[in-house]
């Protein structure tokens, strides 16, 4: 038997011995991934049946490296209940591509099935949890960990091997359609919890990937997509290497340590290089600075994008392999590497170089000796319900309660007495308005609205009456008197507005699936992937909504369900209470209604800052300190809410910040000393509650800029009425050094102020000296 065929031999072994075996066509079979999943079969009654287009594929590379979404349901697909493939048919499925691939080709190398799960397996029947900026206003990375861990469950009980997971992008510009697929604007922050979601879905250790409910996880996009000029998808990142490196790559530094099989390159340039044809990134920083040894994968059709600078898909092609991507993704230019070889464009030796690390791949999730799917585990594992329990878990700390006048919130319903709650707007009763971009079809009944949450929650004897006022963009003002009406009459009003992600069946697709959603267009989405805006105001005409209901007298809670940080200026002063739930799942109805009702106790903070303009932008809370004060003329600089910020239906107290020295020196960080940090947090209030205690620095006298706040600590904490707890953090070279004059990152002799508190602005603070 070859060697590649038994386990008794290493994985290196066996990722030799096969590449000696495998011709250029067969190599360069591996690095593709050209196919659409959804295009590999065909559903005829109960029965899924291989294409002949699936066929000619393998076919074409004596094999298949990877096959994109067999899974996906979405407009974009075309994949829905009727025609996809349903849960208890999955490995089935599954397992017939394997199959095929092993059986038809000459040296029966599995194929990698790839899925996309930014926020929840897109799958009929996936759950979908809150997006990644609500998961980052929970500021609960363990809890994050344990939902990653239910995704790769349901992944991998389908037969499913790869999990594309948005986590490495930094909000700079909310303009940014994906800016849903954020965790935040801050990067330590956003690298705590592409840690945990890389721990969730691979485990602990490089042996876990194996496990039949594990599944790889390639980190996306690297890097720098969410500083894109103009807030335009995809648009050039004008950076430089220092803001490269403290912003955008600790993330993926991150995820690199935490164990990620592999990184996707994101579509846009840094400095004129694009990122698919970036050596320095993706070889010199990645592979040669970092040691990181899985792949790298093309994002959708962007090697294609290579021609304008290239010339040539061959050209496309070799520039990007050289560059280090190892895996396409539904371009032409892979699939001509052989001519590129022969062309003296690439050698085989480089070829053979991504090759080894799509088949490591293939090795380490025990592919070669175990190809197939155990066929019943998916009924049990999908929809599980203790995932359901951390789904709604998590909606309820995604939630951030911004202003809470006359404690207005919770709506205290005294038992017996009739009360009349006005649930009015755009997003109070529409499922895929709250689920975000990147969402499956949906079974008819599952998931609550915030409506249906509120109808469900509220005290016997409660009457709930609902008008649907406006529509998200659309200018009509048609139903403005039937929402006036229902206020008047109301104790109190329920706003629910924002933003949707929400595709169309009838809507336009890019080559990528992007939305394209041009100027005029009926559609509602005002966020997503391609939907990108100028401005930051309420779509269409919600603020004059607020404004009509407002002028009843009737007092207002308003719940934005949105996928970035709008502009609320417009409505802040009209509204007794905001909440801001992002887009909060399927459990996200019942999760606001809880908080309304005073069941939970709101604990989220937000993980971007909220401006009053889009005139304000950049508005993210570690800006490069100015020296002294800088300000604008028409309107203060500062965000409506901070970075950090959220309310909660208790009150939190802080003591002073106690240092277990007041000064070290660069020698004793280097040696791995650590400075403690102390400060004592008392729940003030009349109910327990969770608050999040934030640790920053902010660094002077350190031989270059820094910025005005930089978070280096965070920890959640449940208090009890009146019960108190101090809090340690510890400071050392890690979170001390900085990258310096020479760009190397060092600690330097400096003056930092240590601040504590429960949001970027409201802390206590004292200072600590780094001497020589």
């Amino acid at each position: 038997m070859e060697k590649y065929r038994q386990p008794g031999y290493s994985i290196e072994e066996r990722v030799q011995d096969l590449i000696e075996r495998m011709t250029l066509q067969e190599k360069v079979g591996q690095l593709n991934q050209r196919m659409y999943g959804w295009d590999a079969y065909v559903r005829t009654g109960e029965e899924i049946t291989l294409t002949d287009a699936f066929k000619e594929e393998v076919a074409r590379g004596g094999g298949m490296g990877a096959l994109y979404g067999l899974f996906r349901s979405d407009p974009w697909s075309g994949v829905h209940y009727g025609n996809g493939i349903q849960t208890e048919k999955s490995a089935e499925a599954a397992n017939k591509v394997q199959r095929y691939v092993v059986e038809n080709t000459r040296l029966g190398i599995p194929v990698l099935l790839t899925e996309e799960c930014p926020h929840g397996h897109q799958a009929l029947d996936g759950t979908l949890f809150p997006v990644n900026l609500g998961v980052g206003a929970t500021w609960n990375p363990d809890l994050m960990q344990r939902a990653s861990s239910y995704i790769a469950a349901e992944i991998r009980s389908r037969g499913a091997h790869i999990g594309l997971v948005s986590a490495l992008d930094i909000l700079h510009d909310p303009r940014w359609g994906r800016s849903e697929e954020c965790f935040s604007e801050d990067p330590y922050l956003a690298a705590r919890f592409t840690e945990s979601a890389v721990r969730g879905m691979q485990g602990t250790t490089p042996e876990m990937l194996a496990n039949s409910d594990k599944v790889a996880v390639v980190l996306k996009h690297l890097c720098a997509q969410g500083t894109a000029q103009g807030g335009r998808n995809a648009g050039p990142a004008a950076i430089g290497e220092r803001e490269l490196r403290e912003i955008h790559l600790p993330g993926a530094n991150a995820g690199a340590k935490a164990g990620a099989a592999g990184f996707m390159a994101a579509y846009n340039e840094i400095d004129g290089i694009p990122c698919h044809a970036n050596h320095a990134l993706l070889t010199g920083i990645l592979r040669e600075e970092w040691g990181f040894e899985g792949i790298v994968m093309a994002d959708g059709v962007a090697v294609d994008r290579l021609v304008a600078l290239a010339g040539s898909h061959e050209s496309a092609a070799a520039l990007a392999l050289s560059a280090g991507v190892d895996l396409s993704l539904w371009d032409t230019a892979f699939s001509t590497l052989e001519k590129a070889v022969s062309q003296g464009l690439v050698s085989e030796q480089t070829i053979d170089r991504a090759v080894s690390r799509v088949l490591r791949l293939k090795f380490r999730l025990g592919l070669f000796d175990r190809p197939y799917a155990d066929e019943t585990r998916a009924i049990s594992a999908v929809g599980a319900p203790a995932a359901r329990e951390t789904n709604l878990q998590l909606a309820r700390e995604s939630i951030v309660l911004l202003k809470n006048t006359n404690q207005l919130l919770p709506l205290n319903i005294p038992k017996g007495e009739k009360r009349k709650i006005a649930v009015i707007g755009p997003n109070a009763d529409r499922l895929y308005n709250q689920l975000g971009d990147y969402t499956s079809v949906q079974r008819e009944g599952k998931g609550t609205t915030v409506l249906q949450g509120i109808r469900t929650g509220a005290p016997e004897g409660t009457e709930v009456v609902f008008a649907l006022g406006c529509g998200i963009r659309d200018g009509s003002t048609a139903g403005f008197k039937e929402a006036v009406a229902a206020a008047r009459e109301a104790d109190v009003a329920v706003l629910v507005l924002g933003g949707s992600s929400a595709r169309q069946f009838n809507g336009a697709f890019d080559s990528n699936g992007e939305a394209i959603v041009g100027e005029g267009s009926p559609s509602e989405m005002d966020c997503g992937e391609g939907v990108d805006l100028a401005s930051l105001s309420l779509g269409g005409v919600q603020e004059q909504l607020v404004e009509r209901i407002a002028a009843t007298g009737v007092p207002i809670v308003a719940v934005m369900i949105q996928g970035r940080p709008h502009a609320l200026t417009g409505i802040e002063a009209h509204c007794d209470a905001i909440l801001c739930g992002w887009y909060p799942g399927t459990e996200g109805g019942q999760a606001i209604a809880e908080i309304l009702f005073g069941k939970v106790n709101p604990s989220g903070k937000l993980p971007v800052s909220m401006p009053r303009s889009a005139d304000q932008l950049p508005v993210y809370y570690n800006q490069k300190d100015p020296g002294r004060p800088r300000h604008y003329v028409d309107m203060p600089s500062s965000p409506l809410y901070p970075f950090g910020y959220g309310l909660s239906y208790t009150t939190f107290e802080y003591g002073d910040v106690a240092l277990s020295t007041d000064r070290i020196k660069v020698s004793e960080l280097e040696a791995g000393g650590q400075v403690s940090i102390t400060v004592g947090i008392v729940n003030a209030g009349p109910r327990s509650g969770a608050e999040t205690v934030q640790l920053y620095i902010q660094v002077r006298e350190s031989g270059i800029s820094r910025r005005i706040a930089e978070l280096k600590g965070f920890r959640k904490v449940e208090l009890a009425s009146g019960e108190q707890q101090s809090v340690v953090f510890k400071l050392g070279h890690e979170e001390l050094a900085f990258w310096n004059q020479d760009m190397q990152f060092k600690a330097q002799p400096c003056r930092v102020r240590i601040m504590v508190g429960g949001s970027s602005v409201d802390t206590v603070a004292t200072e600590l000296l780094i001497v020589p």
